[in-house]
């Protein structure tokens, strides 16, 4: 996104930077950056119309979707609240403090994302919460509605934009190519979409939220070494990063910076310093003298049979587990 970080580490949306004392916390312990926690387009959309219209068309369309999103009484900040977060966090932190607007439709976000540029947010995060379900939807349908949020916001601000991407396209490197000339300066990847759970007894539908764990690196693992150094946007991993291990394995796929969040509501802020610690003792044992030095050096461009990262490698795998 353009920012120079003070380390690979950056700290994703969550509930703890709700509170300015965290955010505090997170440069204290050595956070490269901070995602604020996410806006939502229903707390700032005066036509709430057109939301339940574009709802209705997802997944959420079923009987007990409202006890699936919170209603506007259970966010924890308003609008107004949100920005003079912003206003506040810039006042106490240098690190870049990056806002995060979660909605569906491109009219939900436009005046509010240029009320967080102005309340001094060093970059927004654009996070398209969307379930096609219809299935009258096409792939294009999809795809557009995403280039066309993106777009209207890239003209709408200055500021960096980093873009959340799903992993259900198609051709994922395709939307990333088409994300990145529509303006996104970032790819996140991936987005977890939360999917729902069922009481059986009860017969309703529970909105439960499962943490992310180090197995769930491999399908963002896969994309980011296949995209880097193929489209000029920056690369962000997120979802597992659990440890230092699962930073590195980022890293070395490409990414500029690992995201955390889920290791951070189990274990605290401070977890920060014992990611960075491990990481820096892994570059000594390993001699890198810096994270550019080995950035990358696993990606489908810098290894030395690139088709490990296509069938070939599924079929390797399949044989090599029949013979066991």
């Amino acid at each position: 996104m353009g920012f120079n970080l003070r380390s690979p580490l950056v700290v994703s949306a969550n509930p703890l930077s709700q509170k300015l004392e965290n955010i505090v916390a997170m440069e204290d312990s050595g956070a490269g950056a901070v995602v604020l926690f996410s806006l939502f387009e229903e707390q700032i959309k005066a036509e709430a119309e057109k939301v339940e219209q574009v709802v209705q068309t997802t997944s959420y369309s079923f009987a007990e979707a409202a006890d699936f999103f919170p209603s506007l009484a259970d966010y924890p900040l308003g609008a107004g609240q949100y920005l003079e977060l912003i206003r506040k966090a810039k006042e106490r932190v240098s690190i870049p403090v990056i806002a995060s607007l979660n909605g569906v439709t491109p009219e939900g976000w436009i005046e509010y994302a240029r009320e967080i540029e102005q309340a001094g947010a060093d970059g927004l995060e654009i996070n398209v919460y969307f379930i096609p379900a219809d299935i009258r939807l096409t792939a294009q349908d999809v795809e557009k509605r995403y280039l066309l949020i993106v777009k209207m916001i890239r003209d709408a601000i200055n500021i960096p934009i980093a873009v959340k991407l799903s992993p259900y396209f198609s051709s994922v490197g395709n939307m990333a190519q088409r994300l990145s000339e529509a303006g996104a300066d970032s790819l996140v990847l991936f987005n977890r979409f939360y999917q729902p759970d069922f009481d059986i007894n009860e017969l309703k539908i529970l909105p439960n939220l499962d943490l992310s764990v180090p197995a769930e690196i491999r399908l963002p693992l896969l994309w980011i070494a296949v995209l880097y150094g193929r489209i000029p946007v920056s690369l962000a991993a997120t979802t597992g990063v659990y440890g230092a291990r699962e930073l590195i394995k980022y890293l070395l796929a490409g990414a500029d910076v690992g995201m955390c969040a889920s290791s951070l509501l189990r274990h605290g802020i401070s977890w920060i310093k014992e990611i960075l610690r491990h990481l820096e003792v892994y570059m000594d044992e390993m001699e890198f003298n810096s994270v550019e030095s080995f950035k990358g050096s696993m990606s489908q461009q810098h290894i030395s049979d690139p088709s490990a990262y296509e069938r070939s490698n599924y079929i390797q795998i399949v044989e090599h587990e029949a013979w066991r």
